[in-house]
């Protein structure tokens, strides 16, 4: 295993301490505690927590900041964090508004954040959740019941969390939330697995001329194993999955992400991006932004996902409006 840590044990712990060192000015750390906070609490909106297993950065914590989060819970990579370590982010970022939760549907995200919502409840903070399931590959898998929730998640970040900083109420907010996950749609693919470093090896096996298509984010089963295909064959296949699942015609105004999962250059997600564009446009689908980079990774993996996003006038307000956070700016 090659990587530039010092211990396993402590990675998660010596990677929010550099982040924080980085970007004071968006980001604060709980002490003692794997959650990152906005430096500058905002009182009288809405509050957005989200978060999960760590190795998926930027995820969580690059999203922190003006119109998106106001907190992210960093579990162990690739492992939920504890329900206690999210009642401590609702705690921190709480305002009269409430809060809501943004879930991916991982069983045990959703279970830890659920009874972490119940704990605050019990504390008499209003809470409210939405479960993000935008993963078109497949329907139940190793650690889920129903469709994960991957790289669309960022959208819901950013839409949800304009509408809370616009001050819409909770219940508003959670139905923005709720109307992202029902209009976006993902899928992935991998060339290579990643390395966890507490196991200190790759977590499953691909051959040198093998990809797989749909593979999940913490290296969970996809549809299938197969020869390697040129980059517009892949997205193709990506970009077919979504619009099966979620038909376009032609008038329909969307958001496209091209998402890495920590490996792939981005030399290979513009080339990914270029068919995505000749294939909507075609359709006269009008492309009303794209994001391109890594959101959502996987570690070092090598692959990508291609979500989009169905607008109308209200979500596409949203998106535009203001955000400033570590990895992702709009003004």
């Amino acid at each position: 295993m090659k990587k530039l840590i010092n211990k396993p044990e402590n990675v998660v712990d010596e990677m929010l301490e550099g982040l924080g060192l980085a970007y004071p000015q968006y980001l604060r750390r709980l002490e003692n505690l794997e959650v990152m906070v906005r430096s500058n609490k905002k009182e009288g909106k809405v509050a957005l927590v989200s978060g999960g297993g760590s190795g998926h950065e930027p995820s969580h914590a690059g999203f922190v900041g003006c119109g998106m989060l106001d907190a992210a819970v960093c579990g162990p990579v690739f492992t939920s964090p504890t329900p206690d370590q999210v009642f401590e982010a609702i705690k921190a970022v709480q305002t009269d508004a409430g809060v809501l939760l943004v879930i991916k549907n991982y069983t045990g995200d959703v279970m830890n954040f659920e009874m972490a919502m119940e704990m605050a409840e019990a504390e008499g903070i209003k809470v409210a959740k939405v479960v993000v399931d935008d993963d078109v590959a497949v329907m139940n898998s190793t650690w889920t019941v129903g469709r994960r929730g991957i790289a669309g998640t960022v959208l819901v970040h950013k839409i949800a969390g304009a509408a809370a900083e616009a001050g819409k109420s909770l219940e508003e907010v959670q139905a923005i939330g709720e109307k992202v996950i029902k209009n976006i749609r993902t899928m992935g693919m991998a060339l290579t697995p990643c390395i966890v470093p507490a196991a200190g090896k790759p977590n499953f096996t691909l051959e040198e001329d093998e990809m797989e298509m749909g593979l999940g984010i913490h290296g969970e089963p996809g549809v299938r194993k197969e020869k390697i295909r040129t980059a517009d064959e892949v997205v193709e296949e990506l970009v077919g999955r979504v619009l099966e699942d979620q038909p376009l015609q032609a008038g329909d105004e969307v958001a496209v992400l091209v998402n890495g999962l920590g490996g792939t250059p981005l030399m290979e997600l513009f080339i990914m991006n270029r068919k995505v564009n000749a294939i909507l446009t075609a359709m006269g689908v009008k492309i009303h932004d794209t994001n391109v980079g890594n959101y959502m990774t996987s570690i070092e993996m090598a692959g990508a996902s291609v979500s989009i996003l169905k607008l109308d006038d209200e979500l596409k307000g949203y998106y535009g409006a203001k955000a400033d956070t570590v990895a992702y700016k709009h003004f």
